[in-house]
Parts: C-alpha cells; sequence; structure tokens
C-alpha cells in the first residue's frame, strides 16, 4: 500500500515536467512535419527559433522573478554577454580553419555560457543583498551598461555590430539550428524541473516564502540566490549564443531594456513559477511581435508595449477580483477532478465519523478568544499589573 501512495505521489510530481517535455517534443514533431510537405509559410517559418531563444530566457527568468522571487531587469545583458562572447568564439575557429558547423556551436554554446556566468557571479555578489526595487533598478542598469560597452568597443563592431554572415545558419535549407534549438529547450526544461524538486528548490522557494524564517531553518540565503541568479544568466548565455546565430549582425540596440521587460511580460502571462506558462506565454508574445511589426511600422510598432500593459492590468483584475476568483476556482483541474471523485465515491466508501475527526476545525481566532470572558460590545481592559510581582490570591 506504501508503494503504490509512493508512485501515485511520485506521478503527481511529475506530472507538469512530462506535460512541458512532451509539448516541446509534440510541437516540434508536427513543425517537422508540415516543414517537409511544405505546409509552413516562410515568415512563420522564421519565428521557430526566437521562440525557442524567447522560451529559454523566459523560463531562466521565472526562474529568479517567480521560484525565487527577486525581480530582475536586467536578463537582456545576460543575453547579450552570451551572444557576443558565443559569436566572437565562433567567428575565431571559423577564420581558424575549423569549417565543422557542429563543433563551432557546441563551442560557441560553451563559451557564451561560462562567460554569462561568470557576469552573473560578478553582478550578483553585490547587488543580490539588495532587495525589490533596488534590485530591479540596478539590474536594470546592468544591461544599459553592458549594452554601452559593446555600442562603443571596437571588438564588437560599435553601434554597426558583429557580422555573421560567415557562421549564420541558413534556415531556409539548414535544418540544423532548429533541431539545437529544440533540444537546447528541452535540456534547459530538464534542468530547471530537477532543480524545482531537489532539496536546493524546496529551499529556494522557502526563501521565496520566508526569508527570515528559511535563514532560522538554517537555509544559507545568500548562496541560494546567488546560485540561483548565476543559474539564470547561465541559461540566457544559452538563449543569445542561438539568437545570435540566427541573426545578422548582433547588435546592441537588440539587447535594450525594452527586451528584459518583454521577458517579464512573459513570465506574468505565463504565471509565476509556472514553467509550461512560461513557455506558452513566450510563444505567444513572439508571435504577437512578428504579426504587429510585420503590419505596423515605425512609431505605431511601439502600440505592442500598449497591448502588454492592457495584458498585465486584465492579469491582475482576473486574479484579485473575487468574482473572477470564484470562476478560476471553479475551472481548475484540480476542483473539476475533485467533482467528478466526489460523483464516483461510493457510499460503503465514506468512512464513520471517527475517521473524519481530522476535518474539525481546530484554528481559532482571536475574537472567538476574547469572546470567552466577556461581554459583546464591552471594551477588553487588561488586568492590571500587581506590585512586588504578588499572585492574586
Amino acid at each position: 500500500m506504501k508503494k503504490n501512495s509512493t508512485l501515485l505521489k511520485l506521478n503527481k510530481f511529475t506530472k507538469n515536467s512530462f506535460l512541458s517535455y512532451a509539448t516541446v517534443i509534440i510541437f516540434y514533431a508536427v513543425i517537422s512535419i508540415l516543414m517537409s510537405n511544405g505546409g509552413i509559410s516562410s515568415s512563420f517559418k522564421g519565428q521557430l527559433i526566437p521562440i525557442c531563444a524567447y522560451a529559454v530566457m523566459a523560463v531562466s527568468l521565472n526562474l529568479t522573478v517567480g521560484i525565487l522571487g527577486d525581480l530582475s531587469l536586467g536578463h537582456a545583458g545576460f543575453m547579450s554577454v552570451g551572444a557576443f562572447a558565443g559569436v566572437i568564439a565562433s567567428q575565431s575557429m571559423h577564420f581558424n580553419g575549423v569549417e565543422s558547423d557542429a563543433l563551432r556551436m557546441l563551442v560557441a554554446i560553451v563559451v557564451g555560457i561560462v562567460v554569462a556566468a561568470v557576469f552573473g557571479i560578478i553582478i550578483g555578489v553585490p547587488v543580490l543583498r539588495l532587495k525589490g526595487d533596488y534590485l530591479a533598478i540596478v539590474t536594470l542598469a546592468f544591461g544599459e551598461i553592458v549594452r554601452t560597452i559593446f555600442k562603443n568597443l571596437d571588438v564588437f563592431g560599435k553601434a554597426m555590430g558583429l557580422r555573421t554572415n560567415t557562421i549564420k545558419y541558413d534556415t531556409r535549407n539548414d535544418t540544423s539550428l532548429y533541431i539545437v534549438s529544440f533540444v537546447v529547450v528541452l535540456i534547459v526544461l530538464f534542468m530547471i524541473n530537477n532543480l524545482i524538486r531537489s532539496k536546493h528548490g524546496r529551499a529556494i522557494t522557502a526563501i521565496r516564502d520566508n526569508e527570515i524564517a528559511a535563514k532560522a531553518m538554517g537555509i544559507n540565503v545568500t548562496f541560494y540566490k546567488l546560485f540561483v541568479f548565476v543559474f539564470s544568466a547561465f541559461f540566457a548565455g544559452v538563449a543569445g549564443v542561438i539568437y545570435a546565430h540566427y541573426i545578422t549582425p548582433v547588435q546592441y540596440s537588440v539587447f535594450s531594456y525594452n527586451y528584459s521587460i518583454e521577458i517579464l511580460v512573459m513570465v506574468v502571462l505565463g504565471g509565476m513559477a509556472s514553467i509550461n506558462g512560461s513557455i506558452g506565454s513566450a510563444a505567444l508574445i513572439t508571435i504577437i511581435n512578428f504579426e504587429l511589426q510585420s503590419k505596423l511600422s515605425g512609431d505605431l510598432a511601439a502600440l505592442k508595449y500598449l497591448i502588454y500593459a492592457l495584458i498585465l492590468i486584465c492579469l491582475v483584475i482576473f486574479n484579485n477580483a473575487p468574482a473572477f476568483t470564484r470562476i478560476k476556482e471553479k475551472l481548475a483541474p484540480r476542483f473539476i477532478m475533485a467533482r467528478i471523485a466526489d460523483k464516483k465515491r461510493k457510499p460503503e466508501d465514506i468512512s464513520d465519523d471517527k475517521g473524519e475527526w481530522s476535518n474539525v476545525p481546530t484554528k481559532i481566532s482571536m475574537d472567538e478568544i476574547l469572546s470567552v470572558d466577556m461581554q459583546q460590545g464591552k471594551e477588553f481592559v487588561p488586568d492590571k499589573p500587581q506590585k512586588g510581582g504578588k499572585k492574586n490570591a
């Protein structure tokens, strides 16, 4: 009996993970079939790599914002560091006679994630002493500082950016970058899901729920905050390398603070601490961006930020309004499954009153305690302390 309950618990524990893996695999299989039959337009085909990059960015930022509970607005900075480092490494190998695309991509990914993680350590050690809005402002400043450096140094191409014609993948005829992108998404999902379900993940969520209580329980708060920050920068570097091998040139202007805001919108839209939601919202926001930029030009393209604001306002209203809260609870899968289970429950399966003792409410409010020794409407007056510490007879 204990073994079966353990297996059932494990199934519930890993259900969301398997759902996210299956979603990515099915999506890749459908896209591959449509691509082989010519059922996908060239415009949509060009959005597959950005969707994967956005998904990795959203999931990694959700690790910091949703799982840890710290607001970071400098995620685009870590992505840009990984992108430029990966492009420089890939170009150096190409100029030195290395023609293997797989080897160059592998080395570029390693270099990108290492450099991004190092920057995560450098920024995280002093910055994570801050909280709330102060942390958000400092991380936003980091992203802008990095962008300014890339703009003014010759090694990064200054305002013109780095040309990637020699290493850029021809996505119209070559599907290898698609395969790499989907594999990276699966690896990122696997690593983050296992982190969340480990003892380290439980420590991180404990810090998010109550940092003081977590510290009192012996959890190293500083270590875990830095660990999550570096881990998130690590994945942002991977996304940067993939995206850099897709676009040309790699310019500093791509990784502005607006990019960090878009990633944050994806996290909020998909749900805080929801990995599956981050993937879905990343795909949705990427498609919305493409449609708006293709149909609107100039200043009208900035209307997407108004759409983001309206989405966030609707989410706040939906989450806090009592009427919407009741609707959301009724539509929740857990509520629906509980009602189905109650209908299938047989009378003989219902235990007697002795087995239902745990359902008796045991929490007593302060008003009930105060109402024991005083009449209703009478003001509570505490007893006066006795002089000399003598007790009442």
